[in-house]
């Protein structure tokens, strides 16, 4: 499994955002994070200081990311992320898909700036209900893959 500190640092790479910017998202959420913690955050597993990030972190900062390109939604107030809820990397992707504004060609796209091929089938199938007969999860490369092709778009 992809763990939540590499996409936390990738995203922060790919979106060309400082530790300022980060932690401003994050307050878009209303959930505070320190320059301090941001930091033990953003270490590798094998460095001193090491913090895992939790699922409830990355998706604060995932919607801060919703919220600040797109907006509040009328009338809804910024939910955090049930404390035992888990974010499954579908919901990781839908939720960059919705704060960057992404259609499946956009996608498509970005991920063959990575060498990863997918049809528009395939792609569509990872936004289904968990439920529905054609849903397909969402695969840890797949995941590595995008934010990868993200970065390399984004730094071109």
């Amino acid at each position: 499994m992809i763990l939540q500190n590499d996409l936390l640092r990738q995203l922060r790479y790919a979106l060309k955002f400082n530790n300022p910017d980060v932690i401003a998202v994050f307050a878009l959420m209303n959930y505070p994070i320190s320059q301090d913690e941001l930091d033990h955050l953003l270490k590798k597993e094998d460095e001193a200081g090491f913090v895992p990030c939790r699922d409830r972190t990355l998706a604060a900062f995932l919607d801060g990311l919703i919220i600040k390109n797109r907006g509040i939604q009328e009338g809804r107030e910024p939910q955090l992320l049930a404390a035992k809820a888990r974010l499954s990397n579908n919901d990781i992707l839908r939720k960059l898909r919705i704060a960057l504004e992404l259609k499946d060609t956009d996608i498509i796209a970005i991920l063959a700036l990575a060498g990863f091929k997918i049809s528009k089938t395939e792609l569509s199938a990872l936004f289904r209900a968990p439920d529905h007969r054609n849903f397909q999860v969402c695969g840890d490369q797949l995941l590595r893959n995008f934010v990868r092709g993200l970065g390399k778009r984004n730094r071109a």
